[in-house]
This record gives structure tokens, C-alpha cells and sequence, in this order.
């Protein structure tokens, strides 16, 4: 059983007991977060398709750490004019175990 769910804007294909990186969450570690907008849901070929969500599903999550992803390194030049930009990034995560899908 897997679905498709919205979090923080970005689709993720869930399933349960999974690990998963998002976006940084609201969220203490330990506290368990769910999420509404469930756009797909497969139980064993058995497929609910949302327009936009589907109604009544539900996915719940175990909220296990927030990290910071690998740095991201923007480097901007123009040649032959001296300039040389350096510029560096770190996201921020939350991981994430899926619970429970309910359809």
C-alpha cells in the first residue's frame, strides 16, 4: 500500500514504516504530525484517485529528527571582468516515519 501526498508543496509517494526527508516541519521531535492532502492512494491495485484530494484519507507520521542537508555551493563569475560571487547553502530537514496510510 503506497500513496502520493502533498507536504509542504512538494508530492512524496509514501508507504508505511518508511522513513522520509521533508522540508522542515512545525513540529517537536517525538510528536506525530498528519496530513490531509492525500492525492493518490494503491492498496494492493486497488487505486483512488483525488480530484484534487481523496476524500476521508488520511497519513499519519512520527516526527524521528531535524537535520540540515548537504551544502550547496552557488559560484557566479563573469570573465574577464574580475567579478567572482561565492555563495553557500544548507536546507533544513525534518526526517519523518510514516505510521499509518488510511483511506
Amino acid at each position: 500500500m503506497y500513496a502520493i501526498v502533498n507536504i509542504s508543496g512538494q508530492q512524496f509517494k509514501v508507504t508505511e514504516n518508511a522513513p522520509l526527508f521533508v522540508h522542515r516541519l512545525a513540529a517537536n521531535e517525538g510528536d506525530s504530525v498528519s496530513f490531509d492532502q492525500v492525492l493518490l492512494v494503491d492498496n494492493n491495485g486497488s487505486v483512488k484517485v483525488g480530484a484534487p484530494t481523496v476524500a476521508g484519507a488520511k497519513v499519519t507520521a512520527k516526527v524521528l529528527s531535524h537535520l540540515k542537508g548537504d551544502k550547496v555551493l552557488v559560484f557566479k563569475k563573469k570573465r574577464r571582468k574580475g567579478y567572482q560571487k561565492m555563495n553557500g547553502h544548507r536546507q533544513f530537514f525534518t526526517k519523518i516515519q510514516i505510521e499509518k496510510i488510511s483511506a
